[in-house]
């Protein structure tokens, strides 16, 4: 990392403390000088509503006070942090039972180093599916199976949050976040015409090519780019021998025992089969509703899922491999990843303290309904509006990181101007799902801190990674992937492709 290094670095709580600090006296400001924005919102009964936001103060005694009050709760309440202490048993028991080492030997056994990048870059984008669990599963993870393969863990932290935030549009299967953002989309269709359909498939061919592409591209940046910059990484000696058959048996074992979990939980997710679809919330109108809405029982306990199978792997494999032989190996396993986490949660702490007072400000707000006036101020037409609202989706989630709170500000505008201008409302949502290739470049995206603990975690150098140099090494896959993506978006439009079944670009 010397290229990287400055000759003064900040260390990142510091950076915090100093962007906690700006943030307060730029609210006083801001609402001194009356900052504000309007923008129009669609109500319920598809009428047309004036929103007025305004920038909230911090500098002044009340400010001080909701500060001081709200700290200790918000530091509580921060979703990253206990969704990662909870993974953390599981990958604790199947690094230290040696499960994930045998897997990764298994799996990248005479496979060229590129292939293994592009496939953990594939299936961290993927992971979507599963909403924000994929950040705190395949950043530790992914450093894991990079260090186990004698690579520069850093390498595959990098490459992973990449392809989960500069691909955060992407995504082969139909998401919950989709579904979210497709229900804003029909409101805003209502204005033009209220009989507009949208189905779950309707963006399945252009989501499927820009996830291969971007795929492609972020592996190509990661071993032609970011690689070669990386410091040798210090390994420790350890004698490599072939795996013996208690390897094997582990494996096996634990295959087998995981394999029995997941039938299980999927026999409970599908629906129409005899005593099935137990844990499936039946209120929801598509399928991934049903499995990943806000009151679904995979939503709210998909962290513990995954962390019981991770511990089933790692126990059964400790067991049939004996490098688990009491019940106290097991309790050291657990806590195995917890070890030297004091950093991560003291970085958490202050991140966690940052976004809270930013929102609190409601600058990111106001940002965005400035933006969203802007749009319905356009005259343009046609190819210029599909630009700008990708642009403008790219901006917005810098200060705004969550597409479903800028999506429900800006599709009441957006899509009825794109559908007067004969642009179909799913392709509008597909333009602002691909906007969101910056997102990995703000630390006011909550998972960008698990992002630098980890860097921090597997840092070798005296100095510590500092949060903009952080920052600059997601810069190459953020403007690449962008610049990939609107080349595809402008591909669809003038050709006029198909976005997916029964999803047009044009109306």
């Amino acid at each position: 990392m010397n290229k990287f290094k400055e000759k003064m670095t900040l260390n990142p709580i510091m950076t915090f403390i100093i962007l906690i600090f700006i943030t307060i006296v730029v609210s006083g400001v801001l609402s001194l000088l009356g900052t504000s924005a309007t923008y129009d919102q669609i109500d319920r009964a598809g009428n047309y509503v004036r929103t007025l936001e305004t920038v909230n103060s911090l500098f002044n005694f009340s400010g001080i006070k909701e500060i001081f009050t709200n700290t200790v709760s918000n530091f509580a309440a921060f979703a990253p942090l206990v969704m990662l202490i909870i993974i953390l048993f599981g990958i604790g028991i199947m690094e230290k039972s040696g499960f994930l080492k045998t897997v990764f030997r298994v799996l990248t056994k005479r496979v060229k180093k590129n292939t293994v990048t592009f496939f953990l870059v594939l299936i961290s984008m993927v992971s979507s599916i599963a909403g924000d669990l994929g950040f705190v599963v395949f950043i530790p993870i992914s450093a894991l199976l990079f260090l186990h393969g004698r690579r520069n863990p850093l390498i595959g932290i990098i490459a992973s949050f990449a392809a989960m935030t500069a691909g955060s549009g992407l995504s082969i299967l139909f998401t919950s976040m989709d579904s979210t953002l497709l229900s804003a989309t029909l409101l805003g269709t209502s204005v033009v015409d209220s009989s507009y359909v949208l189905g779950a498939s309707v963006f399945v061919f252009i989501m499927t090519v820009a996830t291969f592409i971007t795929s492609i591209i972020i592996t190509m940046i990661t071993e032609g780019i970011i690689a070669p910059k990386m410091s040798k990484y210090e390994f420790e000696e350890v004698e490599e021998v072939p795996l013996g058959k208690s390897e094997y048996r582990g494996l096996i074992l634990a295959l087998g025992a995981g394999f029995i979990y997941l039938v299980i939980f999927i026999y409970n997710i599908i629906p129409g089969l005899p005593f099935s679809g137990n844990l499936l919330e039946n209120s929801g109108e598509f399928y991934i509703d049903k499995l990943f809405s806000f009151n679904s029982f995979f939503s709210n306990g998909s962290v513990f899922v995954i962390t019981i199978l991770f511990v089933i792997w790692g126990l059964f494999y400790g067991i049939g491999a004996k490098t688990i032989k009491n019940n106290n190996d097991v309790s050291h396993c657990l806590g195995h990843s917890l070890d030297g986490t004091g950093r991560t949660i003291v970085y958490i702490f202050f991140a966690a303290t940052f976004i809270s007072i930013f929102k609190a400000t409601n600058i990111g707000i106001v940002v965005m309904a400035a933006l969203t006036n802007f749009f319905g101020t356009l005259a343009f037409q046609g190819f210029s509006m599909v630009v700008v609202l990708f642009l403008i989706s790219l901006i917005s989630s810098i200060f705004l990181p969550s597409p479903i709170t800028r999506w429900a500000m800006i599709s009441g505008v957006a899509v009825p101007m794109m559908m007067n201008a004969g642009i179909s409302p799913e392709y509008a949502q597909v333009i602002f799902r691909f906007g969101g290739a910056f997102m990995g470049l703000t630390p006011l995206f909550a998972y960008f801190i698990i992002y630098l603990a980890y860097m921090e975690k597997y840092n070798q150098e005296e100095r510590p990674i500092a949060l903009f140099q952080a920052i600059r090494l997601q810069l190459p896959y953020s403007l690449a992937v962008a610049g990939a993506l609107l080349v595809i978006i402008i591909i669809w439009y003038l050709v006029g492709l198909p976005i997916g079944i029964e999803g047009a670009t044009v109306l």
